[in-house]
């Protein structure tokens, strides 16, 4: 070959349970990593997920405008949150023969199984996104497995400091010695460019009052029902707020009933989902956002990034996950106990009584995205990664 040898191409098997238009957090991150590392010059990345419900399809190859190849397993539905799918198993062992690297995003037991049974022998990367919380009977069955993963892995990428420390697993020294933080990150222009508009300012019933904002899914965890319990106790006529929550989910039901018998029905406004393009609108327009999560399920809540790069203060949780190590204590909001909602009251009544204090809090937020997490930034910290070259 004359001139200069052809750079070879490194290829990246990205696995996780499902992929874009399936709506969850990891979800959106796979799409992330699968489009901006292929994008990358030398780059290959193939993600492999298994589809949404049962169907009888082994398999389904896509390859999209933005350079995301995705090949989906079929599968026989979906229990105790983890995909079954034998097809995924021998998709999983065909592609990794030509990969470099294994990028697997955990809890997924199925990905373990398929390693395990694949002979792969390239370097394996685990991103640990979160403790198996809720689903006891089947950390039962998952442990051995789970252990075999992290004991074969060559690198665990945690987002925050807090996922390892909080984790029964990373915090074991064995495992610890392998962790990098690799944080979940946004990009701004993709906020900052929508149009502003008074998506919430439009619906106050008392124009003078502070918009309170709120988003995810209304899920046992998200601690809404603290939320409402903590409304009731910021009914100040001086300094007057109103409550917005966008979601949908299990206990929407509920905590609508729950809103009427508090008496806050002129203070709440349940929106309901929102696109992408609303959402950012009312990230926009409010003036404090808040993540009032309880338990460990909440293991770091990208929305607070979002509604820092608006520079809006955030109150949220002490969780033993990285829920507080991105917005920061007394630096870009307040931090409170979960679960107590008179102090989840007392920080929305200290940022109201406190306007130059919300806008300090607010440009601290705007900027510590900037510093900390930016795309781009977080891609080339990911790729270092795999490569294994940090």
């Amino acid at each position: 070959m004359s001139g200069k040898q052809k750079r070879r191409i490194f290829r990246v098997l990205e696995v996780n349970k499902a992929y874009y238009p399936h709506v969850g957090g990891i979800e959106t991150l796979v799409r992330q990593y699968t489009r901006e590392l292929g994008a990358a010059d030398g780059v290959e990345v193939t993600a492999l997920v298994c589809r949404d419900g049962r169907g009888r399809t082994i398999y389904s190859h896509e390859d999209t405008p933005e350079r995301e190849r995705i090949i989906r397993a079929g599968s026989f539905g979906t229990y105790f949150s983890c995909p079954v799918s034998l097809s995924f198993i021998r998709l999983f062992r065909k592609l990794s023969k030509n990969a470099d690297a294994v990028h697997i995003n955990v809890p997924f037991p199925l990905a373990d199984l398929a390693l395990l049974l694949s002979g792969y022998k390239g370097r394996v990367v685990v991103s640990w996104h979160s403790d198996v919380v809720k689903q006891k009977r089947l950390l039962k069955l998952y442990r051995p497995l789970l252990l075999r993963l992290l004991h074969r892995a060559d690198a665990i990428a945690a987002a925050t400091q807090g996922h390892i420390d909080g984790s029964e697993w990373l915090s074991m020294p064995e495992f610890r010695k392998k962790c990098v933080i690799v944080p979940y990150g946004i990009d701004p222009e993709e906020y900052l460019s929508v149009e502003r508009r008074p998506v919430l300012t439009q619906r106050l019933n008392n124009k003078n009052a502070a918009k309170l904002f709120f988003t995810g899914r209304l899920v046992y965890y998200k601690g809404v029902g603290t939320l409402l319990k903590a409304m009731c106790l910021t009914a100040d006529e001086s300094y007057p707020c109103e409550l917005f929550i966008a979601g949908t989910g299990a206990m929407e039901s509920e905590l609508k009933a729950e809103c009427s018998r508090l008496g806050l029905d002129k203070r709440v406004h349940f929106l309901g989902y929102l696109s992408d393009t609303e959402l950012r609108q009312a990230y926009a327009d409010c003036d404090i956002f808040i993540l009032p999560s309880v338990e460990r399920s909440e293991a770091f809540g990208i929305v607070q990034l979002e509604a820092m790069i608006y520079g809006k203060p955030v109150i949220n949780t002490l969780l033993p996950t990285g829920v507080p190590h991105v917005s920061l204590n007394k630096v870009t909001g307040y931090t409170v106990p979960p679960g107590d909602f008179e102090s989840l009251a007392g920080a929305i009544v200290r940022l109201l009584h406190n306007p130059e204090l919300m806008r300090e809090y607010g440009s601290a937020a705007a900027e510590r995205v900037q510093k900390e997490f930016l795309e781009k930034d977080v891609i080339k910290r990911l790729y270092r990664v795999l490569r294994g070259d940090s």
